[in-house]
């Protein structure tokens, strides 16, 4: 049985690419813009699921292992929001949301993972993480990622 997992990541509006999403986690509430995810393609769901497969196979790489991975979620010209992931032991995270002055117009949101190693400069933004199983993260993840499939614009 999985544990519920404060992490959340929603669309607010039908249509439009502004201020029409948002990652919950814990107590921590951050307004973002789909804009860089409909560049890939016009259909927002999709994008959005599969960016959400891309988190849950960086959360399975840590499995059994450890490490650290950078989950991007919100993209603009200037800089990038991410959540970093880090688990000591492969079985626990931590999970911290922040930011990078990584400019969204270098990353393909479609296939984020050959930036995220460049994230080096990670700023965490206060209150706002969780700590949680690697198993009820991916568990959680793709909750959210399938709430995305139907998701036509």
């Amino acid at each position: 049985m999985t544990t519920p997992v404060a992490l959340r990541f929603e669309r607010l509006a039908k249509k439009g690419a502004h201020n029409d999403l948002r990652l919950h986690i814990g107590g921590h509430r951050h307004t973002c813009d789909s804009y860089y995810l409909v560049l890939d393609s016009r259909h927002l769901g999709a994008n959005l699921v599969r960016l959400l497969a891309q988190w849950i196979e960086q959360v399975d790489e840590l499995k059994g292992t450890g490490g650290t991975a950078y989950l991007p979620y919100d993209f603009s010209d200037q800089c990038t929001a991410w959540l970093r992931v880090s688990s000591a032991d492969g079985h626990t995270a931590a999970v911290q949301a922040g930011w990078s002055l990584v400019g969204a117009w270098g990353i393909e949101p479609s296939d984020y993972q050959a930036t995220a190693p460049d994230i080096t400069d990670f700023e965490p933004i206060a209150n706002a993480q969780i700590e949680c199983s690697l198993d009820d993260l991916a568990t959680c993840i793709a909750i959210n990622r399938d709430s995305f499939a139907t998701l036509r614009h």
